[in-house]
């Protein structure tokens, strides 16, 4: 009688004999050898089916009395470090700096998007990073984008749209092209304004870097237009381009119905994308054609605001130094009889103290080559520099936070005149001149300077 095949596997199942409990080949052996018999073959078999073992408990750290400040919502409250992360601080730098970076990028978008105004609450997972830290990060960060547009942006551009000219992509530069020239003279008749970009997080950031703020004296009237003279120059003329061209101190709410246009350099306009970044904050190039449409096609409520110093007074600008390069400019009196433009002095504390420069004297192979670039050019090559990116005591190109108190003084009243007269114009500029130095000696001790310090006029 044949035996079912389940019936013959059962019996040689039940005839073979359990494993021993233990291994008398592995004891024989050195501790460190490892045995091939059936027996230990099938018990590491075994072991690898089994569940991992729980993880240990979780480890608790208390936040160190160094830290309690940076974490004055928490306290002294218990945070703990999960298994293969190590303790707080001990999971190593690289980590936190990958985690800040992206956390840094995307609040920076929400900025630039306009959007910046509950950025903070981005930060609130970086337990290791406080809400001053990432405030003064977003400020350096707003800060070095605008010197970085200042010096490179206008040649970076033209380089980019130059090489794009030589790529498959050739076809967006050359609509680019096409659009610059049908879009050339835009610049002369007030540019494009966007307020929009004027109010960007980012300038109010840009703000509070330094601190900038802006000093209303007197009212405006919007049925006149002005001419603000800008004094002094300072290396980038930091505090004009924050209170005129964005809206960070409020001027559109401290001087309600006055349009400001900020004018510089005409060359800048020749520029491809940086055209288009100048105009939407308000700003125009700083010629004759430009402020003739300005204060007499564009209606009243215009204040067209003029560095009156320029090149030549950015020149002799350093720290603890106040000095206005005005005895002989006078060519904006003169448009301002010819529109019947009112004038207004506005002097800027704190904008010499922000870069530190080397002053050629007068004569010096040095002057000699930024007086060439100022004739032939329009920009004057200063030798500056500021802070470190990474330490306030190293040298680079951010500017030192110094405060810049921006004042804006009375206006004076100027007829129109078609045709001034040398002698009239001379007479309004003396008025300038001495308006000027009023201010200057009213506001100069409230701002940090000594009763005795003059303004110098050159």
């Amino acid at each position: 009688m044949v035996r079912p095949a389940s019936a013959s596997r059962a019996a040689s199942q039940s005839s073979v004999a359990p494993p021993p409990a233990r291994c008398y080949k592995r004891t024989r052996r050195a501790p460190s050898s490892v045995c091939c018999c059936c027996c230990c073959r099938r018990r590491e078999k075994e072991t690898q089916l089994l569940p991992p073992p729980p993880p240990p408990p979780l480890a608790l750290l208390r936040v160190p009395p160094s830290e309690a400040a940076l974490f004055p919502a928490r306290g002294q409250e218990e945070r703990r470090c999960h298994p293969g992360e190590g303790w707080i601080g001990a999971r190593g730098r690289s980590g936190c700096n990958a985690e800040a970076m992206k956390t840094l990028i995307a609040a920076y978008s929400g900025v630039l998007r306009g959007t910046g105004s509950g950025i903070l609450s981005a930060f609130q997972d970086l337990s290791w990073l406080s809400k001053s830290k990432v405030e003064k990060q977003l400020q350096i960060i707003s800060v070095l984008q605008w010197v970085l547009s200042f010096l490179i942006m206008g040649v970076a551009c033209t380089v980019i749209l130059m090489y794009i000219l030589c790529t498959d992509c050739w076809l967006i530069a050359a609509a680019y092209l096409a659009w610059l020239v049908f879009d050339w003279n835009t610049p002369k008749k007030g540019g494009r304004r966007s307020q929009w970009v004027r109010n960007w997080a980012v300038w109010r950031y840009f703000r509070d870097y330094f601190p900038i703020r802006l000093v209303k004296t007197h009212n405006l009237a919007t049925h006149r237009n002005y001419i603000f003279g800008y004094h002094p120059h300072g290396i980038m003329g930091l505090g004009a381009f924050c209170n005129f061209s964005t809206e960070a101190t409020g001027v559109s709410q401290k001087f309600p119905g006055i349009r400001p246009y900020l004018a510089t350099l005409a060359g800048n306009f020749r520029m491809p994308i940086l055209r288009d970044y100048l105009m939407s904050g308000g700003i125009c190039p700083v010629n004759r054609d430009t402020i003739d449409y300005i204060l007499s096609k564009n209606g009243s409520g215009n204040a067209i605001v003029i560095v009156v110093g320029g090149a030549a007074e950015s020149l002799n600008c350093a720290p603890g130094k106040n000095s206005v390069t005005l005895r002989h400019r006078k060519g904006f009196v003169k448009l301002a009889l010819r529109h019947g433009a009112d004038l207004v002095p506005v002097y800027s504390f704190g904008e010499n103290e922000v870069y530190k420069q080397v002053i050629f004297e007068e004569g010096s192979w040095g002057r000699w080559v930024q007086k060439k670039f100022q004739k032939y050019i329009g920009v004057a090559p200063c030798v500056f520099h500021g802070q470190g990116l990474f330490s306030p005591n190293s040298w680079g190109l951010l500017p030192y936070p110094k405060p810049i108190t921006t004042v804006v003084g009375e206006p004076i009243t100027v007829p129109k005149v078609d045709n001034p007269s040398q002698k009239e114009v001379d007479f309004y500029h003396s008025l300038y001149v001495s308006s000027l130095i009023r201010l200057f000696d009213k506001y100069k001790t409230k701002f940090g300077l000594p009763e005795t310090e003059i303004l110098e006029v050159n």
